[in-house]
């Protein structure tokens, strides 16, 4: 059973997000070396960073991440500094990759998860009134 809470000197936290994004025109480029290289690249970014990935899908045109934070690193912080790094290395490492104008699209999707529901969350800060 995986530990709920991350524990750090003054905070307790269980910060989830999932996170997708797709190469500039939604090409098919992420297979073979690329995808098994890009793989490599995240979890060293990820480690790098403080950030665990728990689960890590890349399809030929998306990549799907679940991660967990510190709540220290934003989630637009992270997102940059994934794309950011695996870009450039990739486009550095692989030659056909060169000939796209950036790798990754500008955008992403990104997600925030946890353990209680919005409405379990509401109904308890409600509930602090009366007591």
């Amino acid at each position: 059973m995986s530990k709920r809470w991350t524990h750090s000197k003054k905070t307790i936290y269980n910060l989830g997000y999932h996170i997708t994004w797709c190469p500039k025109y939604r090409r098919k480029v992420l297979v073979g070396d690329v995808e098994h290289r890009l793989r490599e690249l995240l979890s060293e970014k990820a480690k790098q960073i403080d950030v665990v990935i728990k689960t890590l899908e890349v399809t030929p045109d998306h990549i799907h991440l679940f991660v967990k934070t510190p709540p220290t690193a934003s989630p637009h912080w992270v997102v940059h500094q994934l794309k950011g790094y695996t870009s450039r290395v990739l486009r550095q490492e692989q030659p056909q990759l060169k000939r796209m104008p950036t790798l990754w699209t500008r955008s992403y999707y990104i997600e925030s998860l946890g353990h209680v529901s919005e409405d379990s969350v509401k109904k308890y800060v409600e509930a602090q009134k009366g007591q």
